[in-house]
């Protein structure tokens, strides 16, 4: 009998197992060749080669793979995120590339509203505090501590998962503003919020800021220095987006150790697992100043059984109808 195979698809790495589902969606005319590593340096060019399309995990994706995908029609990502891949590169080899926007949307949404309630409620810091209370119960209440109707939630980006959570944050009577200059005049009206045109506006009225928007060069590094100094005095700050958004983490010990920002909740680092810091340092050994104030969670806001088995199945059904009928849905060009 023959080979029904007439595709080479290539995934790089995978942190769920073995590409099991793919399989399943891509079809028993479809090789999957798994490299299983996240070493672009050991991707042998002669497998790169053989390649029609490369989905792509936690690998980096450079010049040194992209000259050897002669016969690739398109790389796709799992994930949203793109920073690892390089997009000049691709383009100049003529190869498209897509991530993969329509997962993790309601796991990211609630992972954000439950940081931005916690820290709201200052439930972490009570929970650390009152460990070490040995007389009174009480008493012990935290302060200041506003009623939810009485506080401005500001969402930085509101696409599908600002919108969501946007819906999330209703009930509880927060105030909301959205900044977001890609999103149409009337978005807000649509939703359900109130537009800023200009992010330090957002910034100066919000008692919390919770951010929803890609890395790029306009983003990278706005809750820096200058950023977090525009909050209103006492804010908090929720990034379940991009690392690169608060990449300074001496501005952001900077800021928690001077009250200025009132807390943090982060799931998503530069470096990751993150190194040595002082902020760090302080995190782990449950320093009495900073306990409660800072939540850190290992980039796994986007993580539900459901969503990973969707990610998965939604990155290769974009194979698939890439393949199919030459086109690649999700596409995005380098904008950076």
């Amino acid at each position: 009998m023959a080979d029904r195979r007439k595709y080479v698809v290539g995934i790089t790495d995978h942190m769920i197992g073995t590409p099991d589902l793919e399989a399943e969606v891509l079809g028993d005319d479809v090789e999957i060749d798994f490299f299983a590593s996240t070493d672009e340096t050991a991707f042998a060019p002669d497998r790169l080669k053989r390649l029609d399309a490369l989905m792509v995990w936690g690998a980096r994706i450079g010049p040194k793979t992209i000259v050897h995908l002669s016969s690739c029609k398109g790389v796709v990502r799992y994930g949203v995120g793109y920073e690892k891949i390089d997009l000049a590169a691709l383009a100049g080899a003529g190869i498209p590339f897509a991530n993969n926007p329509d997962y993790g949307t309601e796991e990211v949404a609630d992972h954000a509203l439950a940081m931005i309630l916690s820290l709201h409620r200052r439930l972490w810091q009570h929970d650390a505090l009152a460990r070490g209370y040995r007389s009174g119960w009480q008493i012990h209440s935290l302060k200041p501590l506003s009623r939810s109707n009485q506080a401005t939630v500001g969402v930085v980006g509101v696409g599908r998962i600002g919108t969501a959570v946007i819906n999330r944050l209703k009930p509880f009577g927060f105030r909301i503003l959205g900044y977001d200059p890609v999103q149409p005049p009337g978005h807000e009206k649509a939703i359900g919020y109130e537009r800023t045109e200009e992010l330090n506006e957002l910034l100066a009225r919000s008692d919390i800021v919770t951010l929803h928007c890609p890395a790029n060069g306009e983003t990278r590094g706005m809750m820096n220095t200058d950023g977090l100094a525009k909050l209103k005095p006492g804010a908090i700050i929720v990034n379940t987006a991009r690392g690169e958004l608060i990449d300074d983490l001496d501005a952001l010990e900077t800021a928690l150790r001077s009250g200025h920002l009132a807390a943090a909740g982060i799931d998503t680092l530069v470096k990751e697992p993150p190194g040595d810091h002082p902020l760090l340092a302080a995190w782990r050994s449950r320093e009495d100043w900073l306990a409660g104030r800072l939540v850190i969670t290992p980039h796994n806001a986007f993580y539900s059984d459901h969503a990973a088995a969707e990610m998965r199945r939604n990155a290769a059904r974009t194979v698939r109808i890439l393949l199919d009928e030459g086109k690649l849905r999700n596409q995005v060009t380098d904008k950076s």
